[in-house]
Formats: structure tokens, sequence, C-alpha cells
């Protein structure tokens, strides 16, 4: 491999996971005020699955040939006035997309420094999952103690990230999956109350469980067919944020009953935000997040890792949906 080339996953076509190949591709240079990585692991996110059947595009600036919005790895270069870092640092962070490959750049401000005890390969299942979920519950949702919080897909990446921190901030938590396996793995890590979801009509489930009250927040990571049934779940001044849009992303809405419970519905995205918004929750995320796994409140969640080879193949294993926590592609066997 030349000195100017690395390894990366490139989406030659937008298709199902066939279209992914390694292929040798020109190493990002590094700007002033950025941090080159030589990267360990790349997350493997529903995003990247949607962008690769060509319903996701990547921001501007970003590769559109190559997925990625996450990983973990090792500092290998620092630009001009490039501050906080050293070279050999274990880092992990989010980019706009370019992530599964063997080098990433971004602004330094971006950038954290995986947590003390935590291995690089384990890091590489937090970035994505934890900012999304601490972003959305604790710095939008306020989560507090004493609330009781809704989890959608409670075992996917995001959702089990969101199952700690609600847990961590002394809310009762309920989570749906579709299957039980995931239900039980969900109450080991701390789920009062799993919801096995078929079809619609769940939310007398949630009814039931909260004694006709409702839920104080919702975080939505399925999108259209729930929208119903998290109306009508919803506590009076509930409040719901939509993180992701899998199922669908257009839906009637009831809008006297949203007005009768004065409830709120707010939606997030992390990807498509400005260099100084990025910057300023890597470093509330430095403060508050870190932290707690250090100590030991926190942990990631990883399922299973896969060589750059067989990336095809972890796509389609998240498509079939068997993954409980995060799946990553590991660059440092391969």
């Amino acid at each position: 491999m030349s000195v100017d080339t690395m390894r990366a996953i490139v989406m030659r076509a937008s298709g199902g996971p066939e279209v992914l190949e390694v292929r040798q591709v020109p190493r990002p240079v590094v700007r002033d005020g950025e941090v080159r990585v030589r990267v360990a692991t790349s997350g493997i996110n529903r995003a990247d699955l949607m962008q690769r059947r060509g319903l996701y595009p990547a921001p501007a600036g970003w590769p559109s040939d190559i997925l990625g919005l996450e990983f973990s790895g090792h500092v290998e270069a620092l630009g001009a006035g490039a501050e906080g870092f050293e070279i050999g640092q274990s880092v992990m962070g989010l980019v706009g997309g370019g992530g599964y490959a063997e080098y990433v750049t971004l602004p330094a401000r971006q950038l954290l420094p995986t947590p003390a005890g935590l291995d690089v390969i384990n890091a590489g299942a937090l970035p994505e999952a934890f900012l999304t979920a601490f972003d959305a519950l604790n710095l939008q949702m306020q989560v507090k103690a004493g609330e009781t919080m809704l989890i959608h897909a409670v075992g996917s990446g995001v959702g089990t990230a969101a199952l700690q921190l609600a847990h961590a901030s002394g809310a009762r938590t309920l989570g749906t999956a579709r299957t039980a396996a995931k239900l039980e793995a969900a109450r080991e890590l701390g789920l009062d109350e799993p919801l096995h979801v078929e079809g619609p009509g769940w939310h007398e489930q949630v009814l039931s469980l909260t004694s006709g009250r409702g839920v104080d927040v919702i975080i939505d990571l399925v999108g259209a067919p729930y929208l119903a049934d998290n109306l009508a779940s919803l506590a009076t001044r509930g409040r719901m944020i939509v993180v992701g849009v899998p199922g669908g992303r257009v839906a009637e809405i009831d809008l006297r009953g949203l007005m009768a419970r004065r409830a709120s519905i707010t939606g997030t995205v992390l990807r498509a935000r400005p260099d100084e918004e990025k910057a300023a929750l890597a470093q509330e995320a430095l403060r508050r997040l870190i932290p707690q796994f250090e100590c030991g409140a926190l942990h990631p969640v990883l399922e299973r890792t896969w060589t750059p080879a067989q990336a095809a193949e972890a796509h389609a294993f998240m498509e079939a949906n068997r993954n409980f926590g995060k799946l990553l592609i590991d660059w440092t066997g391969d």
C-alpha cells in the first residue's frame, strides 16, 4: 500500500449489500485544526443501510461512496493548531461519512478520547449510539429521576444506550422489540418493563403498565408506523423525540390528541449539524458522558465484529434485525 493510499469499503452503486467492496483509495490529508486517525473499528448503523440503498445521501463535503459515521482508533497525525491530543492516543468519534476506511480526519474539537479502562475495540461501539442517546435524552428531553420513559427498538445500538442512560438518570423504563430474546437481553441491562410489539395497538400495554397515565418521554427509533400509538401512550405534558425512521417517515397525526395532552414532539439528527454544534456536543460528552463509562455506570454493548471483507455480510445481518447492540468492522486484524 502506498503511503498516500488506504483501504476503504466502497459502495460501487446504490443497491443491496453486494455493492460493497474493499478498494485502495486516496488517504485523507490532515488540515489545520484537524486530527488524522488510524481506524481500529468502523461502526455499522442503519443510516449506512439507507445510504447504501440510495435513500440517505451524504452531507456536502463528505464521501458519497464510502459509508460510515463513527470510528475508534489511534491518533496518527495532527494538523497545525490541533490541540488536546497526542500521536498514538486512543480516540473515537463521529464523522459525516467515510468511516469505513483505514484513516479518517476530523476537527480536533469533535474528537473524543476513549474512556479510561476501555479498549479501542469496545470503544468503537460507543460514539454513535451513546452520543445520539445522550443528546436526545439528557440534553434535549432532560429525562429526570422518577419519570417513565418508553424506548423503541430497545435492542438496537441507540436503544441499548438510551436504556442505560435512562436507568442512570433514575427513570423507569419501558422498551419495545419484536423478539422475546432481545427483550430478555434488555432486562439484563436494566429494562423495567418489556413490550413485545408485533402490530398496532400496543399503546394499550403502555397504559396498562402506567395505570392509564402514559409515559413522560418516548424515544422513537422506528418512525411512521408507531406514531398513532406513541401519541396515545403519552402522559399529559409528555414529550417525544424522533431519532430514526427506518419504518417510514410519513404518517397522519391526531393534532387534537396532541393538543389535549399538551404534548410535544421533537425531531433530531446529528449527521448534518454544523461543525460548531458537533464540537459542543463532544465537549459536553467529555464532561458528562465519558466519566460514566470510567466509573462503570455505562458500558458499550457489542454484538460482534466483522472484517472489512465481510462488510456485505454484516449489512445483511443488521437488515435481518439479528443484532442486539452494535456491529463493528474491525481493521486491526485484517
